[in-house]
């Protein structure tokens, strides 16, 4: 019989990331190099950049997804931004799709993609900060709230503030949904909802 040892525990007080949640549909981009693996005419496009050919796929938060079987057109805007969107480079790259038509519009003339992995990817028009790159243009990234020690009065008061002045994402819209909490040593993250946060479905799910 295979021994299996007790996981090693992540210490808790460590540094964390507090980015605004943003409440629209999980959506994800998959980028591999042309020819890698199967091609599927379906799902989907193949892009040729300065710095290579690459496959480029769109998926939910469950399956994929393609311009015919979509997700409030999602799969239709990886497809129709796959050029730029190549400049992600090769990997899963996960984030929000929101805004008109989504969830809660945020008073939104369009939708848009946010990704996730803001320690990546430095926000559109700030700062370059070391180890951060710049998205492609079509693409925003989720607004960075705090970053720094694991203190609760500082996750309490980015609520609060995210309350009081409402959302970083969209500015003026006085209904953001809440927080999510990622957490250095684990590399997991956690979700704080201003309403309704007694719910028991406290972890946010990858994609």
């Amino acid at each position: 019989m295979e021994f299996k040892p007790f996981p090693k525990l992540s210490r808790w007080s460590r540094d964390i990331m507090i980015t605004e949640k943003i409440d629209g549909t999980n959506a994800s981009i998959h980028i591999r190099p042309y020819g890698q693996e199967d091609y599927d005419p379906a799902l989907d496009i193949a892009v040729q950049t300065g710095s290579g050919a690459f496959t480029i796929r769109a998926g939910s938060r469950t399956r994929w997804i393609s311009p015919g079987d979509d997700n409030y057109s999602f799969a239709g805007w990886v497809h129709s931004n796959a050029a730029d969107l190549a400049r992600l480079g090769a990997g899963h790259h996960f984030g929000e799709w929101w805004g008109r038509g989504v969830q809660r519009n945020y008073s939104q003339s369009r939708k848009r993609f946010s990704l996730f992995n803001a320690g990546r990817w430095a926000a559109p028009g700030k700062c370059v900060l070391d180890g951060q790159e710049s998205p492609p243009e079509c693409c925003d990234v989720v607004p960075v709230l705090y970053s720094g020690p694991n203190y609760q009065a500082d996750i309490e008061k980015t609520v609060r503030q995210l309350r009081e002045l409402g959302s970083v994402a969209a500015p003026g819209f006085m209904q953001p949904e809440g927080i999510v909490i990622f957490h250095s040593a684990s590399q997991t993250s956690y979700k704080k909802t201003i309403t309704h946060d007694e719910s028991p479905k406290s972890l946010v799910k990858p994609g």
